[in-house]
């Protein structure tokens, strides 16, 4: 638990590393996810998103501890199925643990995530 400024930890698992980030209370999960370099996204999604509103559903991670309470339809019925969190729609507000997923179905087809942001997406 980070606690200096009201701060949170926030722990990323990718392809079986970990990456461990203080991140203020209130931050939205998915802009800190970009602003460390790492993405939500699928390949083809990259560019293809809804800039965050909730909209295109490509988002999506795994929360394996600390998961906040569903607040946008889409994680409400998704929480019942297991199915991936939308990061835009989430809210950090305590220490959280979350999983980037890389094999992703994104629009009926099988796209590999990238994780990592390269210079052209910046």
């Amino acid at each position: 638990m980070v606690d200096e400024l009201n701060q949170h930890q926030l722990k990323i698992v990718t392809d079986g590393e970990e990456q461990v980030l203080a991140v203020q209370h209130g931050a939205n999960l998915r802009r800190t996810l970009l602003g460390a370099g790492l993405s939500p996204y699928a390949t083809l999604t990259r560019y293809a998103n809804c800039g965050g509103r909730g909209l295109c559903a490509t988002c999506g991670v795994s929360v394996d501890s600390g998961e906040p309470i569903p607040i946008h339809w889409h994680d409400r019925i998704g929480s019942r199925f297991g199915y991936p969190r939308l990061s835009c729609q989430i809210t950090i507000e305590r220490d959280m643990t979350v999983r980037l997923l890389t094999d992703k179905w994104v629009w009926g087809r099988r796209d590999l995530a990238r994780t990592r942001r390269t210079a052209s997406d910046k």
